[in-house]
């Protein structure tokens, strides 16, 4: 059994994209979504409690700005950081299939226009997805590479209406499966460090993830920002996130129980604008981050698929 990839032990999505395209490649986060169901009121519901103003949008400098000069920015930045020639548009704030398939249509059409963007990754809700937008995407992935990352965030129902998400993990399931359906690389995005969590929580979602035709997942760490539901409640003590070492014993011990075909894109979330961070502290320096999870995982012995079955 394989037990680390290139001295990690997990299986990085950076595996697939080196297999795939045969060089390093580079997500460039782009927004060109406004809003989502939530925002809307659509039926009752509220922001989630995680959800800052810019729609988890990684440059909310640029939001509103022409895609393509969003692209062309973004990439120059990322070509120098992570020495890359080849990227993936990685379309992420809001929800894009949220009433706008004619504006997606027109940024794979810019974002596919660059020699040297060799594919589009969608991060949507997986209860917003058309007929119309699985057919458009089962189009493009004729012709390059598409991947979908859906935001579950939970396979817990509970856990679900605690955050405000909208939907039910049926709805997650029954996304996921449609999109594979398809014939699209189907990924799909968790949050670890709810306050009711526990191990067989953990252990459930894992091998739920391995039932499923998942072949990406991308972990994130419950924090909470400024201007977002989680806020008050942080400041009146009904909320309190995890530490950094009882979060890296979960995600090793997810780690553990998935399968080791399914790529995993990170084990945490990086808060990118410092300022609008509250808590954890851990959460705004990224190698540090990732060095304790490392750490903890290997010295619990846990590596992807370790108990897998």
């Amino acid at each position: 059994m394989q037990t680390t990839w290139n001295g990690k032990p997990y299986f990085p999505i950076s595996e697939v994209y080196k297999q795939r395209f045969g060089t390093k490649v580079i997500k460039i986060p782009v927004s060109v979504a406004e809003t989502c169901p939530n925002r809307e009121g659509i039926r009752g519901m509220k922001t989630c409690i995680f959800c800052d103003v810019h729609g988890s949008f990684a440059y909310p400098e640029s939001q509103g700005d022409d895609l393509k000069d969003q692209i062309v920015r973004h990439r120059a930045k990322l070509a120098e950081r992570y020495n890359a020639a080849k990227f993936l548009v990685y379309f992420q704030a809001y929800t894009t299939t949220f009433k706008q398939l004619g504006v997606l249509k027109q940024g794979f059409e810019t974002a596919l226009s660059f020699d040297d963007v060799v594919g589009c990754v969608v991060g949507t809700r997986p209860d917003t997805l058309s007929e119309a937008v699985l057919k458009f995407w089962q189009e493009q992935a004729e012709k390059t590479y598409v991947s979908i990352e859906l935001g579950v965030q939970s396979f817990d129902d509970d856990q679900l209406i605690w955050m405000r998400r909208g939907h039910t993990a049926a709805q997650s399931i029954k996304g996921i499966e449609r999109v594979a359906k398809a014939g699209l690389d189907t990924g799909i995005h968790l949050i670890f460090g709810w306050p009711t969590e526990n191990d067989k929580q953990i252990i459930e979602t894992a091998r739920l993830c391995n039932d499923l035709p998942i072949t990406n997942v991308k972990l994130h760490n419950l924090h909470v920002l400024k201007q977002t539901p989680l806020e008050p409640m942080f400041h009146e003590g009904t909320f309190k996130p995890v530490e950094l070492d009882l979060y890296s014993e979960r995600v090793g011990l997810f780690l553990d129980h998935l399968s080791p075909k399914i790529a995993v894109h990170r084990l945490a979330a990086l808060s990118t604008r410092r300022e609008e961070l509250i808590a954890p502290a851990w959460t705004a320096d990224k190698m540090k981050t990732f060095q304790g999870i490392i750490d903890r995982v290997n010295a619990q012995g846990s590596h992807q698929g370790r108990l897998f079955r």
